[in-house]
């Protein structure tokens, strides 16, 4: 299972390790908390109902490009830009769908983003939560893993502090194929790769010099 708060933050956090999972055989259940809707403020050339739209649209065509097909997807239609305050609703609903998952995949809590923050934050309590409940009454001792991705750090993280966890920090290594497929999905986001118009408000959120950090042989899980 994937957590996205937002359409695009798996492709670009985990995209690489969703082939791999792909490769193996695993099925996937992708939620998604927002539509993006927000990700463009006072666009004159679309409006958040259509960006959700673009959005859903893009999100579908990379998960093609993942081998992930025909994933489960479940779209929560929780507001973008104010996750926080649907908190703990998100939590509660994760703890719902995450049934028989091996592995939840979330944002990281500590991303720098609010609602990836309150996405991972979330993911903690629905995984902690179901593991209470299910010890309380006796049921399985089925265990989830959650590891939690980077997204926003990379703008803002550097190797040399402590900025990260980084003793929690596992590398994932892409053989060429899974990073060409990362690649192709990362290219369906045309609304957050480039200029929806010559309008200030409408400039790309992913220019190149961001696209960089999540074009590597490699992604960081935190487990």
């Amino acid at each position: 299972m994937v957590l996205a708060a937002h359409p695009d933050d798996e492709v670009l956090g985990v995209g690489g390790l969703l082939v791999r999972l792909a490769d193996r055989g695993c099925d996937l259940l992708v939620v998604t908390a927002t539509e993006g809707e927000a990700s463009h403020p006072g666009s004159p050339t679309v409006s958040p109902a259509e960006l959700a739209t673009r959005r859903r649209n893009e999100q579908d065509a990379a998960l093609v490009d993942l081998g992930h097909a025909a994933a489960e997807r479940m779209h929560l239609h929780l507001p973008d830009s104010r996750l926080v305050e649907r908190e703990r609703e998100l939590g509660d609903r994760l703890q719902v769908v995450l049934g028989d998952a091996d592995l939840l995949l979330a944002p990281w809590a500590g991303d720098g983003h609010p609602d990836h923050e309150a996405a991972g934050r979330a993911a903690r309590r629905g995984v902690a939560e179901l593991a209470a409940v299910t010890a309380a009454v006796g049921g399985s001792d089925h265990a989830r893993a959650l590891w939690e991705y980077p997204v926003w750090a990379w703008h803002w993280a550097r190797p040399d502090t402590d900025a990260l966890p980084w003793q929690r920090a596992r590398v994932v290594a892409l053989e060429l194929h899974q990073q060409q497929a990362k690649r192709d999905a990362v290219g369906r986001f045309a609304s957050q790769l480039h200029p929806l118009s010559d309008h200030p408000a409408d400039a790309a959120v992913l220019p190149p010099a961001v696209r960089e950090h999540f074009d590597r042989a490699y992604e960081i899980v935190l487990t």
